[in-house]
């Protein structure tokens, strides 16, 4: 998973399962995720679904190629199940939260944001959240409740206008190097949030094109990238306080079931644990949350 948990261009009005802004009409040819390449992204935002569940069981049962990483309006497929790969799970995940720019000490409304999603995290890793994750437990590797374990804003070597993953990690390095963020541990999750006008590239797919965040690897090193969500497709209607911890629900569950991309707990044809119920959303301990896959309820909860 250290290539791109990547979501594949609509070829309809609007980008892949997030994105609301209008593209082109026009047919074009949509590239398919390659079999190494473990789907790990927040896809983008698209009207909901009106076909029915039983129209979706009946083009199921005809042996209907459908594609949910295709852009287009889907349920959550009726033959999901994510199945455990044998690697590491995040038993109790250690939040690390890192505002990345010159931006982010640059107003008030900027600092009160930084404060609202340091509380999202708070609440949401001792909540039914993360109770629900129990039961991709296995032996020897318990998931249970976590922690927030602080926070930097940091500035050095800002990226501006754009900044690949590979930038992504060197840095990280450089920090933990220089001890501006705590060493890494089995349990550590690093959430590295972008500031407004800086695009997130990711293996040739762009951030408010093709995504709206993703988490990955580098070694035994956890992290997600959130990029600001400038865009209709990464707001989905929603304020961006509320789209960013929506979006950070989604890889908050993904990393901590399957931190190490297609390792841990995913499902071949249907991605990972959030990319099943992607863009439905619950509010728990006043938070805006996405819904996550449940195995043994056989749908999104």
């Amino acid at each position: 998973m250290t290539v791109k948990r990547k979501v594949t261009q609509s070829n309809s009005r609007k980008i892949t399962r997030k994105k609301t802004s209008k593209l082109s009409t026009s047919k074009s040819t949509i590239p398919k995720t390659a079999p190494y390449d473990f789907v790990r992204t927040v896809p983008l935002h698209y009207p909901k679904t009106s076909i029915s569940v039983a129209e979706m069981a009946a083009r199921e049962k005809e042996g209907a190629d459908m594609d949910i990483f295709d852009g287009k309006p889907h349920i959550a497929p009726l033959d999901a199940h994510l199945s455990y790969r044998g690697g590491p799970l995040l038993q109790k995940v250690q939040v690390f939260t890192i505002f990345w720019g010159i931006k982010w000490n640059a107003s008030t409304s900027a600092s009160a944001l930084i404060n609202n999603i340091n509380k999202f995290f708070t609440d949401i890793l001792v909540s039914p959240l993360i109770d629900q994750l129990a039961e991709y437990s296995v032996p020897g590797k318990t998931i249970s409740q976590g922690s927030l374990i602080g926070t930097a804003t940091l500035a050095d070597s800002a990226p501006i206008g754009s900044v690949t993953d590979t930038a992504i990690q060197t840095q990280l390095k450089k920090w933990l190097k220089a001890k501006k963020v705590p060493k890494t541990t089995p349990n550590t999750l690093y959430f590295i949030y972008l500031e407004p006008g800086v695009v997130s590239i990711m293996g040739g797919s762009k951030s408010c094109q093709s995504y709206c965040g993703y988490h990955n690897n580098v070694g035994a090193t956890y992290y997600a990238v959130m990029p600001y969500p400038s865009c209709a497709g990464c707001l989905g209607g929603l304020t961006v306080l509320d789209a960013l911890t929506a979006t950070s629900s989604h890889e908050l569950c993904e990393a901590i079931t399957d931190p190490v991309p297609g390792k841990g707990w995913y499902d071949d044809k249907n991605g990972e644990i959030g990319d099943i119920c992607a863009w439905n959303f619950k509010t728990i301990a006043g938070h805006k949350v996405q819904l996550e896959w449940s195995n043994a309820q056989g749908r999104c909860v």
